[in-house]
């Protein structure tokens, strides 16, 4: 039982923040959609950002898993794109929320990290020895698909996939 509110508690948050922004949420708005006093909800976590840490920290072990568990170069470079938009996708509400509130990025170094697995991406799409332009490049489509993801985040993903994977790889000239 306590594991379903502590769910429920995550759920209810990650809709507000995504509809409000993190700054504009107060834990009080959390416990009053949920029926439950702000005692019941510090028992399941400590602060505000305790629980924005919940909603963050699956983004962040699956994007270091997918640049972990990828070999360097020799792939498909399509595929990879694909699986990196489903990645995205997969956690859009997240990603969504993030963008909505630019401060929830620099509280968790996301910033910092989105950036480095971006570099890493591009090391295995491209190599690590990379022109200027194919840096670019590589930003344009990057960015593009996370932009896609976030402005498109309430279609079907078939709708968005399919373009925003194939103008990344035009982007790349791949």
């Amino acid at each position: 039982m306590p594991g379903d509110t502590k769910s429920r508690i995550l759920a209810v948050a990650r809709e507000l923040f995504v509809e409000q922004g993190v700054q504009n949420t107060s834990l009080r708005q959390i416990s009053e959609r949920l029926g439950l006093t702000k005692p019941a909800l510090y028992y399941h976590f400590a602060s505000r950002d305790d629980l924005v840490r919940s909603i963050v920290q699956p983004l962040i072990e699956d994007f270091q898993r997918f640049v972990d568990d990828r070999e360097p170069t020799g792939g498909d470079p399509r595929r990879l794109l694909g699986d990196y938009f489903d990645l995205m996708w997969r956690h859009r509400d997240v990603i969504v929320m993030m963008v909505r509130d630019l401060s929830t990025l620099s509280h968790l170094d996301l910033g910092t990290r989105v950036f480095g697995w971006r570099r890493q991406i591009v090391a295995l799409l491209l190599g690590p020895d990379l022109t200027r332009e194919q840096h670019i490049r590589a930003t344009v489509a990057l960015g593009g698909m996370s932009d896609c993801v976030v402005e498109y985040a309430e279609l079907a993903l078939e709708e968005v996939k399919p373009t925003a994977v194939e103008a990344a790889a035009v982007a790349l000239g791949i």
